[in-house]
């Protein structure tokens, strides 16, 4: 097996609840944070799935509450994605038919340039580096599946 783990249906994949471990560094100050949480992608009314991710997020030895909600929507090829903030501005594609995907996002006068890659039908990951004016981060985040839990009779 390679490096990438192919996905054909990349919201069939995402479908369900995932633990999330994210760091965070800041290249110009030094300073390094870290989230953990969980992200379910649950469907979402008209098609696709909405993403909520709460956890902790721990920065500059402060730990408080973090959250974020996106839009997962079907993209205009098959399998793909169209990623948008929750007040629907668009953030980014998403095409996980080889396994491994990058794309970029304008942020003002800063770039995100974000990288995913699929490890197996459990595991995937994303590297976000920021650059530009006011910004200069990595943020790297492990996902791993949740077990599913069936109800008893």
């Amino acid at each position: 097996m390679g490096e990438f783990w192919p996905v054909r249906d990349t919201l069939g994949f995402l479908r369900g609840s995932w633990r999330v471990a994210r760091s965070v560094r800041d290249l110009a100050s030094g300073d390094e944070g870290e989230f953990t949480g969980t992200t379910v992608f649950g469907p979402l009314e008209g098609g696709g799935l909405l993403h909520e991710e709460s956890g902790r997020f721990l920065w500059r030895g402060v730990a408080r509450p973090a959250e974020r909600t996106l839009r997962f929507l079907p993209g205009s090829a098959p399998g793909t994605v169209d990623v948008r903030f929750a007040d629907g501005r668009p953030f980014h594609d998403l095409d996980l038919s080889t396994g491994h995907h990058v794309t970029d996002h304008p942020c003002s006068a800063d770039l995100y340039r974000g990288e995913f890659t699929v490890l197996d039908e459990d595991r995937w990951r994303t590297r976000w580096r920021v650059r530009g004016p006011a910004k200069d981060l990595v943020l790297a985040t492990s996902y791993t599946r949740e077990p599913v839990v069936s109800a008893r009779p």
